[in-house]
Formats: structure tokens, C-alpha cells, sequence
């Protein structure tokens, strides 16, 4: 279901209003805090609101990358950074600054024991001063090979609740998707936005420059059962498995002369999926003969993504048809193929897999 173009939802009713839509732009917002506190009274009415008070450190954090992508050129922090993360790869100057807002303010909000970003080799234990319920594993900035020339990037996160009793180590989070107990991520575009879930349909959310504050904008969003729109690199294609390969030449040929899907491949995972939950289709990176484990990492990119797509009513798959949110995680920097999106085109992608294994 989608807002009405300019329109704010009432949190007492989570329904479109009735009045003149400026007048209610004015006066009736729904912030991020707000909506949070109220789930927290739906779902668990005796909660201590520790979830909330982490998600509130995470919207700050996510305000604050925000401000510094949009004024990256002015204030000089385009460009490399000079060294390289776990994985290998060039870490942009913001991709340090981000990693840096995010540990520092999920270490002070005192509700933290384990972080995993992307950017550090090693998780983050929180002194036990300081430490809290809860687990975090983030891509602080994904899509930073985007960054300088001004395409869309973002950041994805995902929680776990520490079990009680348990140290904290990294097996606080080596745990399948499925126990994760909310993932966001936070698109920075021509608008920034915030894609939330705590167990139920993800909400959507846009930062409102004059309020500083997130303010939501669809209370529920659905992944269409089917879509028109296909996307992957297909500059791999020659490194492909023999199903990807047949499903993305189905798209292009549908048997019968249906008509064909659009190709959009932004390179950024927030920003492709983004697009996916709103619109439908299917978003595919397969493991090839060159990365024979895919590239994206399943704890804090594969993860969170599959959580908000299964909650919104479509489908995360793996290369063996297993559901993403099923796997076992072996690594904090273990990485995964993943194709997810709406449940039909899914469907058929398993088919495939299925047929050719």
C-alpha cells in the first residue's frame, strides 16, 4: 500500500488523512521515534525500550552519514582513503567516517555488546561497563564505489538480541537471519531513506530536512507477488552458472513472447533492492566461476536484506534454493549468492537452480 504523494500517516491510526494534505505536512508527522516507541507498545508492552533507544542511536548515526554525503565534495572527503578493508577492497574516506559515526555512537548508547561492520577485521566486544542486550552487524556505507560520482548509496543493518546468559563473542551473531529481531537500511539519494522492520511488514520512512527527523511516509510495504524489472551485473555473464544464465535470458526472451523485463542495475545493494521492494522483479548476485562464493557477505548485506524482503511478503533465496534467512554463518565476512524479490519471479529462479543441480 502506497502514501499518498506529499502525505504523512497519522500514528494513532496509521491510515492516509483526511484533511488537506499540506495542512497535515505541517502538523501531524510520524517520526522514526515515535513509530518506534509504538511498536514497542504493540509488541511487547512491558519492554524496558532498549530496542528503541539502539534504533534511535541508529537513526542519528544514519542522519549524520547522511549530512556528510551530501557535503563530501565541499568539505573535501571525496576520494580513497589509502587503505583497504577485510575483504580487500579500497576503503573510500567516507566509508572510514561512516564506520567510525556508527561504532561510536552503538558503543555509547549502552545497548550493545557485539558490532560487525564490514570495515573492521575483527568484531567490536563493548566494554562490560557499557554493554547491553543487543548485537549489531552493519555495512555502514554500501555501494562506496558510487560514491564520487554522486549515485545512490546507503547503509544496512541488522540486530540480534543477545541470548540471556551469553557471552559476548562473535557467536552472539554467527546465528541464521531468521533470529535477527529487526534490519534496516537507510538509502542516501535524491531523497534519504529509511526502510525498518521489528518483526511485522517494513515501514518506510524519509529524512524531512526542515524537521531533522525521519518521518514516515508507508506503514506497510508489500514486494509485489510479480514484477517487470530484472537486475544483475551482467557484465559476469560469462562467468555465470547455467540456471542464472537461462533466467536471465527468460527475462529478455520470455517463452510464449510474453513481453520482455527492463534491466536496472544500480551497483549499489541498497539502491537495487530498494527499487525491487517497491516495484517487484527480482534481484540477483550468483556465485560465479570467478567469486565461487558470491560476493556480498550473508551476516550484515544478505542477511538484513532477506529479512525486510520475507517480512514485505516476497522471497530471499541462496544458489541451493535454501532460504537466506535459513543459513548458518560460519564467518563474520562469510559471503553468500543471494537472488531475492518477488515471490513468482523467485520462484522461478529456484526452479532452475533446482533443475540444474
Amino acid at each position: 500500500m502506497r502514501p499518498k504523494c506529499g502525505s504523512y500517516w497519522t500514528v494513532a491510526t496509521m491510515l492516509p488523512a483526511q484533511s488537506n494534505p499540506m495542512s497535515e505536512l505541517r502538523t501531524n508527522p510520524v517520526t522514526l521515534s515515535m513509530y518506534i516507541l509504538q511498536q514497542q507498545h504493540i509488541k511487547a508492552p512491558h519492554a524496558r525500550g532498549n530496542l528503541s533507544i539502539l534504533l534511535n542511536a541508529i537513526c542519528v548515526a544514519c542522519k549524520f552519514v547522511e549530512s556528510a554525503v551530501r557535503k563530501a565534495g565541499l568539505a573535501g572527503i571525496l576520494g580513497m582513503a589509502g587503505s583497504a578493508n577485510v575483504q580487500g577492497e579500497d576503503q573510500k574516506k567516507l566509508d572510514v567516517l561512516a564506520n567510525e559515526v556508527f561504532v561510536n555512537l552503538l558503543t555509547k548508547c549502552g545497548q550493545c555488546a557485539v558490532l560487525v561492520s564490514e570495515e573492521d577485521d575483527e568484531p567490536t566486544v563493548i566494554d562490560a561497563a557499557r554493554r547491553g542486550d543487543y548485537c549489531v552487524v552493519f555495512d555502514p556505507l554500501d555501494g562506496s564505489s558510487n560514491i564520487d560520482c554522486g549515485v545512490s548509496i546507503g547503509t544496512i543493518y541488522g540486530i540480534y538480541k543477545r541470548a540471556q546468559g551469553c557471552d559476548a563473542t562473535v557467536d552472539c551473531v554467527l546465528r541464521p537471519g531468521r533470529e535477527m529481531v529487526a534490519a534496516g537500511y537507510c538509502l542516501y539519494g535524491s531523497s534519504c531513506s529509511m526502510v525498518l522492520s521489528v518483526g511485522g511488514p517494513p515501514a518506510h520512512f524519509t529524512l524531512d530536512p526542515s524537521l531533522g527527523e525521519f518521518v514516515l511516509t508507508s506503514p506497510q510495504l508489500s514486494v509485489p507477488p510479480a514484477g517487470a524489472i530484472y537486475s544483475v551485473n551482467e557484465g559476469n555473464a560469462s562467468l555465470w552458472d547455467a540456471a542464472t544464465a537461462r533466467y536471465v535470458t527468460e527475462c529478455k526472451h520470455p517463452p510464449g513472447g510474453g513481453k520482455p523485463k527492463s534491466a536496472r542495475y544500480v551497483g549499489s545493494m541498497v539502491a537495487d533492492v530498494h527499487r525491487t521492494i517497491l516495484y517487484g522483479g527480482v534481484f540477483l548476485y550468483p556465485a560465479d566461476s570467478k567469486s565461487k562464493k558470491g560476493k556480498l557477505r550473508l551476516l550484515y548485506e544478505c542477511f538484513p536484506m532477506a529479512y525486510l524482503v520475507e517480512h514485505g511478503g516476497g522471497r530471499a533465496i541462496a544458489a541451493s534454493g535454501k532460504l537466506v534467512l535459513d543459513l548458518q554463518p560460519q564467518a563474520i565476512h562469510e559471503r553468500s549468492p543471494i537472488f531475492l524479490g518477488s515471490k513468482a519471479d523467485v520462484d522461478r529462479v529456484e526452479a532452475l537452480l533446482r533443475d540444474a543441480a
